[in-house]
């Protein structure tokens, strides 16, 4: 067992060093790499799509890629907006790293490209523990996955500097509870903004293009306490083979209305 711990030290320490020499070539080209986590079905592609398209609108020049471990279909939703995308398909394995990210990125994405939207492997456990150079960490969640959700992954949104809520256009419907969302975040990560979003309505949708965008130019980024010297030692409790089991229904039992953007508070 030590064995085994030994060893998944060493493969993160690496990957560590790898992604931070990532994020310094990127720096000097001008690009800002934003990670995007979140379990399947979140509704992670279909809010990249308007947001992609919106930064494409205001003449930014973004790009995607995109990562599954099978079928392109994603990369083919992404390229309707406009944006540069190329897809990565992983061949079974549950998450990116930054090895895998630098090997994509030698001849990719054009040189002017100011944010990289990385869309990682659909599971909120192995590619928590991963840095892929990002400067920005968001960790999506839709309102049908259950409140308690960043209870039960913990370093996914304890290590993020955004948490994006999805599918707010259903929330009364399903009856999700966004003051116990809230509460359970603040628990994992407290201060970290929460961010209301439908890719319908759009709700939220170019809120969250003025985060990334405000990140690009140099603005600070929320610091998570995990980010401290309990990072390393939760990033190891996480890495596990194959992906989370699925939550398709909501838990929740009273609907209770809140803001748009919400900033969990501190515990």
């Amino acid at each position: 067992m030590c064995r085994v711990i030994d060893v998944r030290q060493a493969v993160l320490a690496e990957n560590d060093a790898l992604a931070g020499a990532l994020r310094e070539e990127l720096a000097a080209r001008g690009t800002t790499v934003v990670n995007l986590l979140s379990s399947p079905g979140s509704g992670k592609t279909a809010l990249l799509e308007p947001v992609l398209a919106a930064a494409v609108a205001r003449g930014v020049p973004v790009a995607a890629l995109t990562a599954d471990l099978a079928t392109e279909n994603d990369a083919r939703r992404l390229a309707r907006s406009g944006a540069p995308v190329r897809q990565v398909l992983t061949g079974g394995l549950c998450h990116l790293e930054a090895a895998q990210l630098r090997g994509h990125l030698e001849d990719w994405p054009p040189d002017d490209t100011r944010v990289l939207f990385v869309e990682n492997v659909g599971n909120l456990v192995c590619p928590a523990a991963y840095d892929l150079g990002e400067k920005l960490r968001v960790t999506l969640m839709s309102v049908t996955e259950g409140e308690d959700k960043p209870l039960k992954y913990p370093t996914a949104f304890g290590l993020a500097h955004l948490v994006v809520l999805t599918k707010t256009d259903i929330a009364d419907a399903v009856g999700f509870d966004r003051v116990a969302f809230t509460q359970n975040v603040a628990r994992v990560n407290p201060g970290v903004e929460i961010l209301a979003t439908s890719a319908r309505t759009g709700e939220g949708l170019e809120v969250l293009v003025d985060r990334m965008l405000a990140v690009a130019d140099g603005a600070a980024v929320h610091r998570p306490t995990m980010e401290g010297g309990r990072a390393a030692a939760a990033r190891r409790a996480h890495v596990a083979p194959g992906p989370e089991p699925g939550r398709p229904h909501a838990r929740g039992r009273h609907r209770r209305p809140g803001p748009e953007s919400l900033t969990a508070p501190q515990p």
